[in-house]
């Protein structure tokens, strides 16, 4: 088990496959992109899928995301997704992408033991996608999502950030999309997650200016704590039903109380937190050959000194230094 102090337990992995992008988003990373991390420092294939075991046999992990940077640029993605959906007991497996390459994978992923996908898209207008992300792809993100649908990698979730003077007037539009193509529309705040550490609170897009904009056009119908769980988004049912939309909202509505999420980054460190300034490093001991019960006690004790919160509402919150896609969103 993976217990912290507080009383929280974490049984939600999120695995980083890989800190590359195919997109430069402007709330992530500058246009020209990051220095990568070289191959030797990745975790190998073999490394991810030993770790994802020690957490699912011996630490209570029961389900597992696959994140990045771009997770579908890990050549070995479908594999890892094979082998991890033949553990015992099986975690649920999902999947965190761009949709980009996802119109060409989604089969496969799915025939591997993939279980659903959540795809970013913060914009139906391709020339706002092309500024946001720096790339004319925006056509190839709509087939990826069309394909994962009929793949049955469902309920296909749709993430969405809304940026002032971009596309902060979008979120009806977006919604009234989602439910005609049955995908599940999340929101999330942007975070202070980004490379250049250009983000501001001050002007930023809050969940309470989502829910106002939405609500000029649908009725929105809470679906309650209960229902929520440890889940990070509070959701809505839309119009009565069956659809509903959902607010991350990371930065004014914390939900830290009831995190149930351990995190591995692409050269495999445990963070406890996306704005952990503090890593516990498994990959060394990977490589110097402990066991499966040593490499599972250092997990252990890195989760039991998970902090309260993320703190940012604190004066003294200081953003990470790794980005978003090293770290793994």
């Amino acid at each position: 088990m993976l217990k912290d102090t507080y009383g929280r337990v974490a049984t939600d992995l999120r695995v980083s496959l890989t800190d590359r992008c195919n997109l430069r988003c402007t709330y992530c990373m500058p246009e020209e992109g990051l220095q990568w991390l070289a191959k030797p420092e990745l975790l190998t294939d073999d490394e991810i899928v030993r770790l994802v075991r020690i957490a699912v046999t011996r630490l209570g992990v029961d389900e597992v995301r696959f994140t990045g940077g771009e997770p579908l640029l890990r050549p070995g993605l479908v594999s890892i997704v094979e082998r991890c959906a033949a553990l015992e007991p099986r975690p649920r497996l999902s999947l965190t992408t761009n949709g980009i390459g996802l119109e060409r994978t989604a089969e496969a992923l799915r025939g591997a033991g993939l279980d659903r996908v959540n795809v970013s898209l913060d914009t139906l207008d391709p020339e706002v996608f092309q500024r946001m992300t720096r790339r004319k792809r925006h056509a190839d993100v709509l087939r990826g999502l069309a394909a994962a649908r009929a793949a049955g990698l469902t309920p296909v979730k749709v993430n969405a950030v809304l940026m002032p003077g971009l596309n902060e007037a979008e979120a009806p539009e977006l919604l009234a999309w989602a439910v005609e193509n049955d995908y599940e529309l999340r929101f999330i705040e942007q975070m202070p997650l980004d490379a250049q550490h250009g983000w501001q609170r001050e002007g930023m897009i809050t969940a309470g200016d989502i829910l106002e904009s939405l609500r000029t056009r649908f009725t929105l119908t809470p679906e309650g704590e209960e229902a929520r769980g440890s889940a990070p988004a509070e959701r809505w049912i839309v119009d009565g039903g069956p659809h509903r939309v959902g607010v991350i909202a990371s930065v004014t509505r914390p939900f830290c109380r009831a995190c149930d999420r351990t995190r591995l980054t692409a050269d495999g460190q445990v963070r406890t937190c996306l704005f952990a300034t503090e890593e516990s490093d498994l990959r060394g001991a990977l490589r110097a050959g402990e066991d499966d019960a040593q490499i599972a006690g250092l997990w252990r004790t890195a989760m039991w000194g998970k902090k309260a919160g993320a703190g940012i509402d604190d004066p003294s919150f200081i953003q990470p230094d790794r980005p978003m896609s090293a770290i793994g969103g």
